[in-house]
């Protein structure tokens, strides 16, 4: 049994060198040329009419899904162009904010709101108010 392996092991490692051996003949424009004749004898078995016709479903199925990734992809890109315009008008609708709730602040104090009541001809009383009392029955 043994005797039987070694002489296969050796018929195949003969058979590699031999392999090599014409592999090493073989020019390199005629590797090409085998290499091109079997892409196209391969790549003409796989695109003949029946096959087409065959496999038409996938085809389409395989055309939606392209259409669908594509349009997922658009509505995405303006889902974040919206996302953008709104940060943009409440960034600048919080600046509004602050800036008018300053200026009520301002003219809040007392000052400011004795300056704008002067041309009225209102002023500060200097008298103590006065307590009214509602008498109970």
């Amino acid at each position: 049994m043994c005797d039987a392996t070694n002489v296969e092991q050796s018929t195949t490692a003969h058979n590699i060198k031999k392999y090599m051996q014409e592999e090493k003949k073989i020019l390199p424009d005629e590797k090409e040329k085998v290499k091109k004749t079997f892409s196209i004898k391969t790549m003409g078995s796989f695109f003949n009419a029946q096959w087409l016709t065959s496999n038409m479903n996938f085809f389409l199925f395989l055309s939606v899904m392209a259409i669908l990734y594509i349009a997922n992809g658009h509505w995405a890109d303006k889902t974040l162009r919206s996302i953008d315009k709104t940060k943009r008008e409440l960034r600048e609708l919080q600046f509004e904010y602050k800036t008018v709730k300053s200026e009520v602040m301002y003219k809040s104090e007392e000052a400011q709101v004795l300056k704008a009541a002067e041309p009225l001809g209102l002023k500060i009383s200097s008298e103590v108010p006065q307590r009214l009392q509602i008498q109970k029955k």
